[in-house]
Parts: structure tokens; sequence; C-alpha cells
């Protein structure tokens, strides 16, 4: 069945209208009737199969048949802090993890990062675009924001129960070893460094705010691939 984002859609409604984009490649890409189901998806988590009523002036009004909360769904929490890349990398690292089930992306600026960016830059539209993209193709009901950047200095992991870095000189705690050990985790974040790596002193810090260095095994992964492989590692060990 196909499907389409309705973010603004009332859960409390029976009767849908889309609009924009959306409503455009409904009628006019795909040519669908009244009669057609479709299954639409509000980017909070859940989605409704609802039948086509109308099609018109770039309005399509849907009633909807049945709501649920969508399986695809992990229910661990994995926020990703990646400390931003060179040219073109982030919008990889952002559609990987979207698909690999992430719940939120802050790009983040450490000392040797490279790429300098505020959050008036039209990067954020783009890679929040991605992420939308990326959420739909994989069958998502969920489309994880992209922040605006942050310095790693000044980051808040408070709210998190786990604050996981991984980090190429941590030699003896293994992710997963941590992920193994540890019980009742919800809301995790990963703090993947640049190209350059982590300066001692950033990991030292975020260690005595009660983050936990671990090792993503023996070989050092670029920083376009260690957020991905932590992701995959925490979605397998917690059978997400």
């Amino acid at each position: 069945m196909r499907r389409f984002f309705a973010e603004n859609m009332d859960m409390g409604e029976d009767t849908v209208i889309i609009t924009g984009d959306e409503a455009r490649h409904i009628e006019t890409v795909l040519r669908m009737k009244p009669g057609d189901r479709v299954l639409l998806i509000n980017g909070e988590g859940t989605e409704c199969e609802a039948e086509i009523v109308s099609c018109s002036d770039g309005a399509v009004s849907l009633n909807i048949l049945e709501r649920q909360i969508a399986a695809s769904e992990p229910s661990v929490h994995v926020t990703l802090f990646q400390c931003l890349p060179k040219q073109g990398k982030m919008e990889l690292i952002i559609q990987k993890c979207v698909e690999l089930g992430v719940y939120g992306v802050v790009p983040t600026i450490a000392k040797r990062c490279v790429v300098k960016i505020d959050g008036k830059d039209g990067k954020l539209i783009r890679w929040n675009k991605v992420s939308k993209e990326a959420a739909k193709q994989c069958g998502r009901a969920f489309v994880p924001a992209v922040s605006a950047p942050l310095k790693l200095e000044t980051a808040d992991f408070s709210s998190y129960d786990t604050v996981l870095i991984p980090y190429e000189n941590e030699g003896e705690t293994s992710l997963k070893a941590v992920l193994r050990s540890r019980t009742g985790m919800e809301n995790i974040a990963v703090i993947i460094g640049p190209e350059g790596g982590f300066e001692p002193a950033e990991v030292e810090r975020i260690i005595d705010r009660g983050g936990i260095a671990v090792s993503l095994g023996p070989r050092i992964l670029r920083t376009e691939t260690a957020g991905m492989a932590c992701l995959a590692q925490i979605m397998y060990e917690l059978e997400q």
C-alpha cells in the first residue's frame, strides 16, 4: 500500500485533506482515484489506513478507516550526536541512520571539526528533508528531527540514561559489553567524533559527566561509518 505523510493530520478526525507535494504526487504522478486506499503517516509514530474520497486542484480528501501505532518504530530512543564531517557525508549519515532506527540527529561541533555551520544554514533544511525521505522510503511512521548544530562542550546529556562515546583509544570496554551489562536503557545518546578524532580532553569531560567510552572493534572506522555501526549494534543487541 502506498505511504504518504500528513504531518498536520488530526488523529481525532475521520477526514483528512492533503495538499502540497504529497497531494500532487497522489493526483498527478500516480493518478490515484476515489476508492483507492493509502497509508497515511503523521510523522510522530502513528499510521492510518485511509480511502481517497476526492482529488482536485492540488487537494486530496481521504476518509480514515483504521488507526494504529507503527510496528516499525523501536521502543528505545537513540539520538546521534554526529560531529560535522566534510562536505557531502552528513546526508549519507542521516539517511542510513534513519533507516536503522535513529530517534534524532544533532549535528555537533568538536575542536577538530573542519566544517562550521550555524542554525541559519540552508543545510539544516536539506538535512531534515533527507530524514523525511529516508523515513518514508524505509517504512517508518516517525520522522527523526535533525536539530540545529551545537558545540560539544555545551551539549546537555542529562536527559539520557546512557551516553556512549565510541573512541579509538578505548581498548577495554566494548559496546557489546556495555549493552549486555546494563538494563532499562530507553534513551541513549551516541556521540561520534569528526574525521580528526576527539581531543582527549573532550572524551574525559564527557566521561566525567557520566558518559561511557566504548570500542567498536579492532579497526578504526570513518566518522560516516561509526554512527551506523554503533546504531546497528544497539538495535541488534536490544532487539529493536
